[in-house]
């Protein structure tokens, strides 16, 4: 039986592709993550479309959207919002910020200091804000995506370890083709696209599809398999921090909700390998002389014996 995620992931796919050229498997990862309960770090230069792909997806799912600017002045306040003191009714009112919204483009986060981007994390992994002492639910549909330049670095706060440990996949939206980069041209010829996209799907939707990812079958043999590639980033001479449980969770979690975006009620291990680099890889440090941590990730991912098992029993 096919699942719905399936035709969710076609429907939204194919929308914003009408806006994004030539990225649906970012895209795809991007909803894997949603679905998932996570959220995602997209690592790239300026100019790929970043921005657009948020608010495409944001406007694919009438989902409400927002973008904060991160700079070296940011506060957290800015971010969570604060109580303004109103004369007429003599007390306080909270003014929510931008951060009380459905898909949110965190851009250039770490341009923030590390007090502001704490600010953020905290909403990410409780999902609730807390401001002067008083708790404020985010809701279920709270989604960050946070962008960072990998080139310009002056002025900036590097995200730590821990810090990047919340985000549930790092992605990139790499180089266009010379036949996309056309088709870019040609389609934003007379207007942008994005101006008259509609929505596809809704959130109520989406987590319907969430309710499905969970169902999503498991066998023993596949968390064997994740187990034995997350212990593989914990062992050698040159590894100074390997892959934590929280990155087996979220292993496991993405690869069910690949399988469900893929038609599946089970996991199988090409699931698993779909995600793998981009679940894990920015959760390892290597030592110094090698740094490249998604190719460390995909020699595991070779070297490590694949379960044949059947995954639907």
């Amino acid at each position: 039986m096919e699942l719905k995620g399936n035709a969710f992931a076609d429907k939204v796919i194919t929308n914003v592709s009408k806006v994004i050229v030539g990225k649906e498997s970012v895209i795809k990862y991007i909803l894997t993550a949603m679905v998932a309960e996570g959220h995602v770090l997209l690592e790239d230069v300026p100019g790929t479309g970043k921005t657009k792909l948020a608010k495409a997806l944001a406007k694919s799912m009438e989902a409400e959207y927002a973008r904060i600017q991160f700079t070296p002045d940011l506060l957290p306040s800015d971010i969570t919002g604060l109580n303004v003191y109103n004369r007429q009714t003599n007390e306080f009112t909270l003014r929510k910020g931008p951060i009380f919204t459905n898909i949110l483009l965190a851009d250039e986060i770490n341009r923030a200091t590390p007090r502001t981007q704490a600010g953020l994390l905290e909403c990410m992994e409780e999902k609730q804000a807390t401001i002067d002492g008083e708790t404020y639910d985010m809701g279920e549909d709270f989604f960050v995506m946070a962008t960072q330049n990998p080139v310009e670095t002056a002025g900036t706060f590097p995200l730590p370890e821990a810090q990047l440990d919340r985000f549930m996949m790092k992605l990139s939206m790499g180089p266009l083709e010379r036949e996309q980069e056309l088709a870019v041209l040609e389609r934003y010829m007379e207007k942008d696209p994005l101006d008259t996209l509609k929505s596809v799907v809704s959130l109520e939707e989406l987590n319907a599809v969430k309710e499905e990812a969970i169902k999503v079958y498991v066998h023993k043999c596949i968390q064997e398999y994740i187990v034995d590639l997350v212990e593989q980033t914990r062992e050698g001479s040159n590894i100074m921090m390997g892959v934590s449980p929280r990155g087996s969770l979220a292993l496991m979690k993405c690869a069910k909700a690949y399988a469900c975006l893929s038609g599946r009620a089970y996991c199988v291990p090409d699931d698993v390998k779909s995600v793998a680099t981009h679940v894990l890889a920015h959760r390892i440090v290597l030592g110094y002389g090698d740094n490249s941590t998604d190719n460390f990730v995909q020699k595991i991912l070779r070297n490590t014996d694949v379960p044949t098992e059947d995954f639907s029993a």
